[in-house]
Formats: C-alpha cells, structure tokens, sequence
C-alpha cells in the first residue's frame, strides 16, 4: 500500500470519527428538531360557506380543543346553521388520505360535513342517495373533494385505510367518508 492511500484512509476515518463526536456534543433539542419531519397542516375550505381552516397535525391528530370546535362550525349545518360535536377520527382518516396522496399542506374542499335531523329527511325525500340513517347526522362523515388529484385517487386511498364507510360520487364529483363500519359503494 502506498503512504498517500494510507493517508487518505486515515483521513477517512478521522473524518467520521469527527461527525460522531460532534453530534454527541450536540444539545438533544437540535437532534429532535434535526430529525423530527416538519408537521403537516390540515387545510379545509367549505364550498358551501367559503370559510377557511388551518391547523397543525402532528402523529394525526389535531393539537388543540380550539381546533375541533373551529372545525364543528367549518361543518355546521349551513342550511340552520346547527353545530354538532365532529368525530375527530374524520380528520385523521382526511390526514391520511392525503398522505397516501403523497400530499402535504393541500386544502381539502369540503362539500358536507354535519346535517341536522331535519335537513337529512328534508334531502332523503328528494333523493334515494341520501340514507335516511346518515352518519353525516351523527358528525360522523364528510363529503369531499380534492383539487388536482382524481376523484378515483382519491377514493382508492380512502379505501386503502379499510376503516369506515367510503362513497364514490363521480358524477356529483366528492368521495363520502365516514367512521361507521367498513362498507363502500357507488352513486351518482
């Protein structure tokens, strides 16, 4: 072997050595904030009202109570404007739907969330799609849409979570999921 081999192999090793002491002089704080993935953002917009939200996830779970009752209203019953108590298990399927998407940061339009009692009969007299039973009553399904990605993306992922209801809408253009037991369909 030739000295400038030797030498380059040393230099090698000193090199990594110099890394692994470094980083174990390194407060704790900057190795968390180093390999912790930066969080993702829960953005809805209710077609309907206009109305925006935003806020944090982290391990997909919204952060704060404030959060969830901002969401309640986002998903009120806009024809009577009743508010109802959102199961936050929507907003993690919605979290992880759009991290199958490969999605970060991307506003999810909102189409239905919560019905009253009275709007749901109100809907499921006019039309056979509408359950009479609906888990949108109970707060627990939203009715959405997702700018850019396909409508069958979008439904594929849903139903890759194998977790609540799933409803392919084409032609009316939303996926309808919920926290009921798992089932999907296809309407109009």
């Amino acid at each position: 072997m030739k000295m400038n081999e030797i030498n380059h192999n040393r230099r090698k090793w000193l090199a990594l050595g110099g890394i692994i002491l470094g980083a174990t002089i390194l407060p704790n704080s900057v190795l968390a904030a180093a390999s912790t993935p930066s969080p993702r953002i829960l953005r809805l917009r209710n077609i309907n009202t206009g109305e925006r939200f935003s806020s944090e996830i982290v391990n997909g779970k919204l952060l704060s109570s404030s959060a969830l009752n901002q969401l309640n209203w986002l998903l009120r019953d806009r024809r009577n404007n009743h508010t109802y108590r959102m199961d936050p298990n929507l907003f993690s399927k919605l979290y992880q739907i759009q991290g199958n998407l490969g999605l970060r940061n991307t506003e999810i339009q909102i189409i239905c969330g919560y019905r009253s009692a009275a709007t749901n009969s109100a809907m499921h007299r006019r039309s056979r799609g509408v359950a009479s039973n609906s888990f949108h009553v109970k707060g627990q399904a939203i009715d959405f849409r997702i700018d850019g990605v396909s409508l069958a993306n979008v439904k594929r992922s849903a139903e890759s979570l194998s977790n609540g209801g799933v409803g392919y809408y084409p032609r009316s253009n939303f996926v309808h999921v919920d926290t009921g037991p798992v089932r999907t369909w296809s309407g109009s």
